[in-house]
């Protein structure tokens, strides 16, 4: 017998708590480049953070302008507490053991004319989709963030049961025409704290995601979620130490949460712990903007956008922008609209906090857009033929 749902797409994304190993890495990263920013706006950062038990491992290069004055153990400390870590957590804040093996100082020579100007090759991605209240994020992205946000403020709510490390993964059903979307399980895990189970703190939980589901359907007309729709919390009946007493952390680890989750090939490397004068940080926002423009300007229900850049080169070269059934969108013309070169999002940090950008992701963009009418012959009629630049 065929069932009503035979023709939907499953699809699945993950999310994971600032108290996660990896996520702290990221975060100490990010914090790193943040303060160096503040102290030159052409300072080169590039960094790699590791995590296991109480030490902390920072190498990599920090250069600009009175960037030597950073206090890098402050920085870690910082990233630790505001991730919801204290003197009564099993890791403690003032137990943490940084080690560091940085090359610091002042940019040398004309290192800072030079910042505007690729130091590596790099081939990077970016997308948007039109679907309301996701920022424009695949459906089930944008609702594994949304569940893990709710998760975390839970628990930082009721921090005598459980602690700061956790994920969520989502799956989710997709109609044929991308306009509709079901729940079909999700799956919570929480560092669990004593007998957090038998005192009802599990209970709490559900309840605390079942109202973040609330909201969300609310936020994204087509997302649906039955009562019935299995709620897994720690399956593996995880209780004790979480963090980086349990497990090693490495910044760059979370590429695919970093970037819009298994749905959406990744292009070029880890944003956290890069300055954004590098191709890995400027090349993927670029993508990005380019991938909103696209569907503001054509009405299409998802962009996908290919850059590619050469070391020395100044500008981003635009391989490929499409829309859904890969249908080629004018790419010359999105472009003009784009300012491609790599030094155009040196000041993208302002007004912003770059350790919970690490935490909760670069693409917060909301936008009104056109509803996609389905017509694939109007799309047609927006496209050309392909155009590399």
């Amino acid at each position: 017998m065929r069932h009503e749902h035979d023709d939907w797409t499953l699809r699945t994304a993950e999310w994971v708590l600032p108290g996660h190993p990896d996520k702290l890495s990221d975060a100490i990263a990010d914090s790193i480049v943040q303060a160096a920013w503040r102290k030159d706006p052409r300072a080169l950062v590039g960094i790699e953070v590791a995590l296991v038990r109480k030490s902390v491992f920072l190498t990599g290069r920090i250069a600009g302008a009175n960037t030597e004055q950073l206090c890098v153990e402050s920085l870690v400390h910082n990233v630790f507490a505001s991730a919801g870590y204290s003197e009564k957590s099993a890791l403690r804040v003032s137990d943490l053991h940084v080690v560091t093996d940085l090359c610091r100082g002042p940019l040398e020579g004309n290192e800072s004319e030079l910042r505007a100007s690729s130091d590596d090759q790099s081939i990077v991605t970016g997308y948007a989709c039109s679907s309301p209240g996701t920022s424009c994020l695949p459906v089930e992205h944008a609702l594994a963030r949304h569940l893990a946000k709710a998760l975390h403020a839970f628990v930082r709510t009721d921090s005598s049961s459980f602690g700061q490390d956790g994920k969520v993964i989502v799956f989710v059903r997709e109609s044929p025409d991308a306009r509709r979307w079901e729940l079909d399980a999700l799956s919570v895990s929480v560092e669990q704290l004593g007998e957090a189970c038998s005192t009802g703190g599990a209970y709490q939980l559900r309840v605390a995601m079942q109202r973040a589901l609330d909201v969300f359907a609310q936020r994204v007309p087509g997302f649906s979620h039955a009562p019935s729709v299995p709620m897994h919390v720690n399956g593996n009946g995880w209780t004790g130490v979480g963090g980086p007493m349990s497990d090693n952390g490495l910044s760059g680890k979370k590429l695919v949460v970093d970037f819009y989750g298994p749905r959406v090939p990744i292009g070029g490397g880890a944003m956290s712990g890069k300055d954004f004068w590098k191709v890995d940080r400027a090349g993927p926002l670029i993508a990005r903007e380019l991938a909103v423009k696209a569907i503001e300007r054509h009405g299409c229900r998802e962009a996908f956008v290919t850059l590619g850049i050469c070391p020395g080169e100044t500008l981003f070269r635009v391989v490929r922008i499409e829309a859904e059934n890969r249908i080629r969108l004018d790419a010359r013309q999105l472009a003009a609209s784009v300012d491609l070169r790599l030094a155009s999002r040196a000041r993208w940090l302002e007004g912003k906090d770059l350790v919970e950008v690490a935490r909760w992701g670069h693409w917060t963009e909301e936008s009104k857009l056109k509803e996609y009418d389905g017509d694939r012959t109007t799309m047609r009629q927006l496209s050309t033929s392909p155009v590399a630049m």
